[in-house]
């Protein structure tokens, strides 16, 4: 039976893990057929902390998608995130042999693979290698390069670095959750591809994803990525200042945000009161909703500051780099009650909440166009355009019928002194939509990739 294009996205969260099954239909949109949602329980602030845990909340997010779908799952597109990632400019050249010829795109996988032999502090290695602007014989703001004269060639990148540890310990749980690794996309980036449009990457906007565990923000100016940063607050952290400040249990203290919450203490009156029961037996708890929207509003102020701080590292006063399109918020956290307008009152910059229905077709449950799921469903996007054979089809009660995947014990790998860089590389930014040289960069960028840290976790015995 042939095979069909089907994608897989995995979205390691610190709340949540969702594993996402899709594939484009006859319109070029994107069609969910499945989705597996479970408690992460091994993750904290992005990063794995307890590989078993993971483990289990994979296996049982992927075998719900499974369910779900009636599709078999082999590989994922994870993303990746965690107070360890940071970005940095960088600019190289490469003198070409003929310049005789047209510069192709193998051209630009030399300047390329020359970024990703840069020097990292130890313990760093590259996730992604994103070209901005090209120079040839010192004319600049060439945005595609292929197919023209030149000798020495040139260009900005924006270099993404993580520790390499946490990398290999997510590559780790996948493997050992018996599916395979097909690539590793940044989160704030899989989140900018579902949410925002392409006008609004051209005039300039910053995306902000708050999760549980983290604030993700990515912008994009002239339709290229210019700046990424990972802030190690989000969602959880507000829970947490509630379950303090109240007193009250952490599944109480959820609750309450996501029902009664509110970023702008001025909305409640002073005599609107909540009754909490109380733990086995005791007197109910009575918390004053201006309280509690008290302790929100301190916290999402310091996160919304932090975030502000990264927008003004970037360059945003100046009017070059001015951000027309303002903020888009996404992610579990922008479904605060009244964030919409905190972001504006602190940032002066106008701002709307992202949902992912943008690529998403039109009979997708309400659910999946949630701002929850904005990097699942990018996730999904970007392992459609790696073209993807992740999942096959198979019959329904096989799969409920199936046991849950074996969890694969491998022993702690020791690395040798030549293995100590795994370097994860990631497809060029799309400049032209059908350009098939670039179409090949991508491929091979990504094949060497995945091959990479196939040998990586092969030899870990």
């Amino acid at each position: 039976m042939e095979k069909e294009n089907i994608a897989v996205g995995l979205d390691i969260g610190t709340t949540k893990i969702v594993a996402m099954i899709g594939k484009k239909n006859e319109y070029g949109k994107l069609e969910i057929l499945g989705v597996g949602k479970s408690k992460s329980l091994g993750v904290a602030r992005g990063v794995v902390n307890n590989i078993t845990q993971t483990i289990q909340s994979i296996q049982q997010a992927v075998l719900e998608a499974e369910n779900n779908s009636g599709y078999k799952i082999n590989d994922v597109v994870v993303g990746i995130a965690g107070q360890h990632i940071r970005s940095i400019q960088h600019t190289d050249y490469v003198i070409r042999t003929n310049p005789e010829e047209v510069i192709s795109g193998r051209d630009i996988q030399l300047l390329i693979d020359q970024v990703n032999k840069l020097a990292m502090l130890p313990g760093e290695e590259i996730i992604h290698v994103l070209p901005q602007e090209f120079k040839i014989d010192g004319q600049s703001e060439i945005k595609e390069p292929i197919g023209m004269y030149g000798g020495r060639l040139e260009a900005s990148f924006h270099v993404v670095v993580g520790q390499a540890s946490s990398i290999r310990n997510v590559g780790r749980c996948i493997q050992s959750s018996g599916i395979e690794l097909s690539g590793l996309t940044l989160e704030p980036l899989a989140s900018a591809d579902a949410v925002l449009s392409q006008e609004e990457k051209e005039a300039g906007v910053a995306l902000i994803d708050i999760g549980g565990g983290t604030t993700d923000l990515a912008i994009f100016k002239d339709g290229i990525i210019r700046h990424t940063a990972v802030v190690p607050f989000g969602g959880n952290v507000i829970t947490d200042d509630i379950k303090e400040g109240c007193s009250i249990i952490e599944k109480q203290a959820e609750l309450l945000k996501v029902k009664f919450g509110s970023a702008w203490p001025g909305e409640n009156k002073d005599n609107e009161i909540v009754s909490i029961p109380g733990l086995r037996g005791r007197d109910p708890k009575e918390i004053s909703l201006k309280n509690l929207s008290k302790i929100i509003h301190a916290r999402v102020v310091e996160i919304i500051e932090q975030v502000f701080t990264e927008i003004k590292a970037y360059g945003h006063e100046d009017p070059r780099k001015k951000l027309i399109a303002g903020i888009v918020l996404t992610g579990g956290g922008s479904q605060l009650k009244h964030i919409k307008q905190l972001v504006e009152y602190i940032t002066g910059m106008d701002t709307r909440i992202g949902y992912p229905n943008e690529h998403l077709a039109g009979n997708s449950g309400e659910e999946i166009s949630s701002p929850l799921f904005a990097t699942a469903v990018g996730l999904v996007m970007n392992s459609i355009e790696n073209n993807s054979n992740s999942a096959y089809k198979i019959e329904l009660k096989e799969v409920v019928a199936e046991t849950p995947r074996p969890i694969v014990q491998q022993p702690v790998f020791e690395p040798k002194a030549e293995e100590n860089s795994v370097v994860v590389t990631q497809e060029v930014e799309k400049a032209t939509e059908n350009d098939t040289a670039e179409k090949q960069i991508k491929r091979s960028f990504f094949d060497r990739y995945v091959d990479k840290i196939k040998d990586f976790l092969d030899n870990a015995e």
